[in-house]
């Protein structure tokens, strides 16, 4: 079997075929954890995931970009409607995705933070990991995985006690620095299907340097197709790509990050 740790079969793009694509993945012994990014999404993707006895997962949350302030459609965050959520349905096992992003608007950022930090508050009160998201400036100026770890080791560190929160960097574009240091707070890196693009910048070397036991594999359906469907809508079942490259980089066995990775994704969000 497979895990795709982070899909959007929630969104409108699926509207009209998310339950033959679901009932494929589940022919093929695909499981998926669908992610929402705004209230009405993460109320699609508990919807959906409480119609599988399994397979079928949610994680509920804001998107950066739709947090207050921002250009792409933007709300408050109603926490007590998220609550609402997490006691509705057991399938909800993630809180996200969650996070800073600076390439579509780096002038909210005091309200980024704010919404993140309450989204933490809330994976904290349930016992739930959180997948977040992070993305720098077009002009690399405003780095959103360092602001990230600031965030965390400051929110995560009080006294010398460390609460437990525990996580996913999903989509990681950052370096192997802030990898470790992500791995080092107790959180797990995603990898999408940039990894099989002809240019990956220092993703390859993230990829070599990390131990197989703090990987996840993921799709971002229905973005970042990998190749060879690059430029078309990305599908659950495309995470195999994912997993076969992290393979040929590492130099290692398809069936062994496969088997990892599932391992990895069922630990995380407790499947």
């Amino acid at each position: 079997m497979l895990v795709d740790s982070h899909a959007h079969l929630n969104f409108k793009d699926f509207n009209d075929d998310w339950q033959q694509v679901i009932a494929n993945c589940q022919k093929e012994e695909i499981w998926v954890v669908n992610v929402g990014a705004q209230l009405a999404t993460s109320k699609k993707a508990v919807a959906i995931a409480s119609e599988y006895p399994k397979g079928v997962y949610a994680a509920i949350g804001l998107h950066p970009i739709h947090v207050a302030g921002g250009s792409f459609q933007p709300e408050e965050f109603a926490i007590e409607d998220y609550r609402a959520l997490i006691n509705s349905s057991k399938k909800v096992v993630a809180i996200g995705e969650t996070g800073i992003d600076f390439y579509h608007s780096a002038k909210n950022f005091t309200k980024q933070k704010e919404i993140f930090l309450k989204h933490l508050d809330l994976a904290q009160e349930f016992g739930l990991p959180v997948v977040l998201h992070a993305r720098n400036s077009k002009d690399g100026e405003n780095n959103a995985y360092e602001e990230i770890l600031k965030i965390l080791n400051e929110r995560l560190a009080i006294g010398n006690k460390r609460f437990a929160i525990k996580g996913v960097i999903h989509c990681f574009g950052g370096t192997v620095k802030q990898a470790q240091a992500f791995i080092e707070l107790g959180f797990f890196i995603g990898f999408t299907g940039i990894i099989t693009f002809a240019k990956t910048g220092e993703l390859e070397k993230v990829v070599k340097s990390l131990a197989l036991e703090r990987i996840l594999i993921e799709t971002d359906s229905p973005y970042l197709a990998p190749i060879p469907y690059r430029g078309k809508r990305n599908l659950p079942q495309y995470v195999e790509y994912v997993a076969r490259k992290i393979a040929e980089i590492r130099g290692i066995d398809y069936n062994e990050v496969k088997d990892q990775t599932v391992k990895n994704t069922k630990e995380l969000f407790n499947l």
